[in-house]
């Protein structure tokens, strides 16, 4: 029998939770993947091998590619322990929090081009990047919708999972529209989505590099819409498909 999205939540539900060790432990696989995925979603050219490198001895031998993309691997996991202990205590996602996701993901790599107009990791966009028509608003209005969907947030009521994705989703359709930073935006979002889950038991999701023709597509439609239904439907599919692997009989059994 196919595994559901509620064979995941449930089978999440039984881990304890309450050491960094622990998160350690149960994200070993996935911080990796999701840091690849989510680089790569953005045209990074580092590899699995090359993140777990990166991941587990700090450094990577042998590489001869793009340093850019070695360091946005090296600041995922730098990311990745920043959080740590605020999953634990359960942080609420704020102003200075978001800014401080995008100062670490984005270290190192600001290009002159953006150096040259006054950009800096850690500080919202001086000039306007808009995509498309409907995605990004102008730098003067930032900080005030920033607030505006934390607030929206934190005043949510939190009362099962599916309100959590729910939650989750907008807020991160709603980042993504808003387009904050000069670069950064997409993993910024991404990181956020999973920190907003994690702090109400829910599990992280991956959305995975193949698949964001799906991801772009069901962002464009809440730009238009500002419904959400599609792209609640979307991490589902991509909650199991990170949480699930298929063994050498072709059986699918939960990997958390």
């Amino acid at each position: 029998m196919p595994i559901k999205y509620s064979d995941i939540l449930s089978k999440w539900k039984e881990n304890s939770i309450k050491t960094e060790a622990d998160l350690d432990v149960l994200l070993g696989d996935f911080r990796v993947l999701f840091a690849y995925n989510s680089n790569k979603i953005e045209g990074a050219g580092v590899s699995i091998h090359q993140t777990r490198e990166i991941f587990e001895n700090g450094k990577v031998v042998g590489y001869t590619g793009d340093l850019r993309a070695l360091f946005e691997a090296e600041n995922q996991r730098a990311c990745y322990v920043f959080l740590k202990d605020k999953i634990l205590v359960r942080e609420k996602v704020s102003e200075n929090l978001i800014l401080n996701v995008q100062e670490i993901l984005c270290h190192g790599c600001y290009d002159e081009s953006r150096w040259q107009k006054g950009e800096r990791p850690g500080t919202y966009k001086k000039n306007y990047y808009g995509v498309g028509l409907s995605v990004g608003v102008m730098p003067e209005d930032v900080p005030e919708e920033v607030r505006f969907i934390c607030d929206e947030l934190n005043g949510y009521q939190f009362d099962n999972a599916e309100k959590v994705l729910k939650a989750a989703a907008w807020f991160h359709c709603s980042f993504e529209r808003i387009h904050a930073f000069a670069d950064g935006n997409g993993r910024v979002g991404r990181t956020l989505l999973n920190y907003i889950l994690m702090i109400n038991d829910v599990p992280p999701i991956i959305l995975f590099d193949e698949d964001k023709e799906t991801y772009y597509m069901a962002l464009e439609v809440f730009d238009h819409t500002d419904k959400i239904d599609g792209f609640v439907a979307y991490l589902k599919e991509q909650m199991v498909k990170t949480w699930t692997r298929t063994n050498p009989k072709g059986e699918e059994f939960i990997c958390i």
